[in-house]
């Protein structure tokens, strides 16, 4: 599903235009960023928690030269599904 998909859906789903429904989504995302750049967490119950992790610096191998690099210290974005998400059945994609 891409963001069109999903906003159409959501459209759908809550009786909103597309507009409004992009709207809220594009809400949420810079919502949850603010917050995790601000190192809080974002928690929906039921489907999942967003939360950062740092990274340590630390030396690496460029794989065509052999030769050592360092990678540097970073903090990511994570995000753990809730119980909600963990105990879907999900269909397996058919492989091309």
């Amino acid at each position: 599903m891409k963001k069109a998909d999903l906003v159409a859906k959501m459209a759908t789903d809550a009786g909103i235009t597309k507009a409004q429904a992009e709207k809220a989504l594009a809400a949420f995302m810079v919502a949850t960023e603010t917050a995790l750049k601000a190192g809080d967490k974002v928690t929906l119950v039921g489907f999942g928690t967003f939360s950062t992790i740092s990274r340590k610096a630390r030396t690496g191998r460029n794989p065509q030269t052999g030769k050592e690099i360092k990678i540097a210290a970073k903090t990511s974005a994570k995000f753990s599904p809730g119980k909600g998400l963990k105990d879907l059945k999900i269909k397996a994609a058919k492989k091309k």
